[in-house]
């Protein structure tokens, strides 16, 4: 499955910074860890942004790293 927008929200937001969550459903963490897979959402993320996952096979904490050409996260480490 692809990016749904709907199931992107903010958690908190200060001073330039966005916490999301993502609920990914049955699209696994690979597949969201993909380069590109938020592209949708380019217009809305920044960088520096932290994005909480939720998938079916598990959860992940990644940050925005670049939008353009096109949306690449990274995870926390």
């Amino acid at each position: 499955m692809g990016f749904t927008v709907r199931n992107l929200s903010v958690l908190a937001y200060a001073q330039g910074f966005t916490l999301w969550h993502y609920k990914a459903g049955a699209t696994p963490l690979a597949e969201v860890a993909k380069a590109g897979f938020f592209d949708a959402a380019g217009d809305m993320l920044v960088r520096g942004d932290m994005l909480m996952i939720s998938a079916v096979d598990g959860g992940r904490m990644v940050v925005v790293a670049t939008r353009r050409p096109e949306v690449t996260t990274v995870p926390l480490s």
